[in-house]
C-alpha cells in the first residue's frame, strides 16, 4: 500500500549501493511475462523489548535492485512466527537512499518505534517522503491490489521493513519473508494511494478495576518510559488534530475523529486497525449531513483476522467532504485475554505496544474516476 499520510504527518510534526546485511532480495519470474517477483528474506532476528516493555519495533534496510520504475500489484508477507504483531514496508526514494545507508550502521537495522521509517527524525518531510509500500497484520494473507491499480515503485529505491514483535507471545528468533509482484511502468494502471485516518483512544479502566496506571497521566508516563517522550507528544498531537484538549480529552469506550477531504479522488478500498481490545470500527463519509454514507462497518473486529475491504461501489469524493473514523473497545478484555491479564490494569491511550490501543482507518484511493 502506498501512503500519502498528510494529516498524520501533520500530527507528527505538531506533536544502496549495496544490499543491507541480513536481508536478501532476489528476483524471479512470475505467472505473466510482464510480471516479476521480488523476494526478501531477513536473517534470523531475536526481538528484545526495552526495560519495562513487552514490544520491539525493528527496522531493516534492503536494496530490492529496482532498475526500472514499475507498479506493485501484489504483496505477500510471511511472518513465520506468532511474535509478529504487524509489518510495514516503507519506500525510501532515491534522494534519501544515502541517508538510509548511513543510518543502517553495520547493516543490522535499528529500533524504530513510532511512525518514521528512518531513525532519529520524525519531521513532516521525512514521514511524507517515506510512504508505505505495503502492510501486513494477522489474518491478512496475500495483498492483491484492486483491479486496475498498482502501487508506484520508482527505480533506484530502497525499502525499510518495519516489524513489530509482541513479546507477550514469545521471544524466539524470527525470520520473516516478503514477496512483491511488480509490473512495468508502461502497464495501464491507476496509482493507488493510502491515507491514514486515526482517532485517539482514551479508554478508562472498567468499573471496579483499579490500579496506579488507571490514571491517564500515570499511563502516559509509563508510555514514555517504554517508548520515549515522543510517544506522548504524538498521542497529544492526535488529540489536538481531532479537536480535543490533550490535557483533558473525552474518555470512554468509543472514540471518533472527523477529517477533511480534498476531493477529486475515488475511495476504492478501506481497512481497519485496532489492537487486542478493539470491538468495532466504522468509517463514514460526510457524517451528520444529508449525504452521510457508511463506507465500512466492522462490527466483529478480530485482531487475529484483519483484512482490507474493496468497495463493491467505489465512492468519488468532492471538495468539502469529510470522513469520520469511529472505534469501540471492550476494556474488560484486559482482564480476560491471556496476553493482557498478566499486565497491570491501565487507562489505555494511543501507543505502539500490543497492550496499548490504536484506532486507524486505512483509506485507499485513486486520483479522479476509478477505471477497473
Amino acid at each position: 500500500m502506498t501512503s500519502r499520510p498528510a494529516r498524520l504527518a501533520l500530527a507528527a510534526v505538531l506533536l544502496l549501493s549495496g544490499l543491507a546485511v541480513g536481508l536478501v532480495a532476489t528476483r524471479a519470474g512470475a505467472s505473466s511475462p510482464q510480471e516479476s517477483t521480488i523476494s526478501m528474506r531477513g536473517a534470523s532476528y531475536t526481538p528484545k523489548a526495552p526495560a519495562g516493555g513487552t514490544d520491539d519495533y525493528h527496522c531493516t534496510l534492503v536494496n530490492p535492485h529496482v532498475t526500472k520504475s514499475g507498479f506493485i500489484i501484489k504483496a505477500h508477507f510471511f511472518p513465520n512466527s506468532i511474535e509478529v504483531h504487524h509489518a510495514i514496508l516503507f519506500l525510501i526514494p532515491p534522494n534519501l537512499a544515502a541517508q538510509a545507508v548511513a543510518d543502517d550502521k553495520g547493516g543490522k537495522g535499528w529500533t524504530c518505534f513510532g511512525e518514521s521509517a528512518l531513525p532519529g527524525t520524525a519531521s513532516i518531510n521525512q514521514i511524507s517522503n517515506t510512504p508505505w509500500l505495503t502492510a501486513w497484520a494477522p489474518g491478512h494473507g496475500a495483498d492483491v491490489e484492486p483491479a486496475g491499480t498498482g502501487v508506484w515503485l520508482p527505480a533506484g529505491s530502497l525499502v525499510v521493513e518495519q516489524i513489530h514483535y509482541n513479546l507477550l507471545q514469545g521471544d524466539k528468533p524470527v525470520r520473516a519473508k516478503l514477496q512483491l509482484t511488480t509490473v512495468p511502468s508502461s502497464t495501464h494502471l491507476q496509482r493507488l494511494e493510502l491515507d491514514l485516518r486515526p482517532a485517539p483512544p482514551d479508554v478508562p479502566c472498567p468499573t471496579g478495576v483499579t490500579g496506579p496506571l488507571c490514571n491517564r497521566q500515570a499511563s502516559l508516563n509509563d508510555l514514555a518510559a517504554r517508548f520515549g517522550p515522543w510517544a506522548v507528544t504524538f498521542d497529544n498531537i492526535i488529540e489536538q488534530a481531532c479537536g480535543r484538549d490533550p490535557s483533558n480529552p473525552p474518555a470512554g469506550d468509543t472514540t471518533s475523529c472527523t477529517w477533511p477531504i480534498s476531493g477529486g479522488e475515488t475511495i476504492v478500498r478501506l481497512g481497519a486497525h485496532m489492537h487486542l481490545t478493539g470491538r468495532s470500527m466504522r468509517i463514514t463519509l460526510d457524517p451528520g449531513t444529508p449525504k452521510q454514507q457508511v463506507l465500512l462497518n466492522v462490527t466483529d473486529y478480530n485482531f487475529d483476522y484483519q483484512k482490507s475491504y474493496t468497495l463493491a461501489h467505489p465512492v468519488m469524493t468532492h471538495a468539502g467532504d469529510t470522513l469520520e473514523v469511529s472505534c469501540t473497545y471492550d476494556p474488560t478484555l484486559r482482564q480476560e485475554l491471556p496476553q493482557l491479564r498478566k499486565l497491570p490494569p491501565r487507562y489505555v491511550v494511543w501507543g505502539d505496544g500490543s497492550s496499548d490501543e490504536m484506532c486507524l482507518g486505512l483509506v485507499q484511493t485513486v486520483n479522479g474516476v476509478y477505471h477497473p
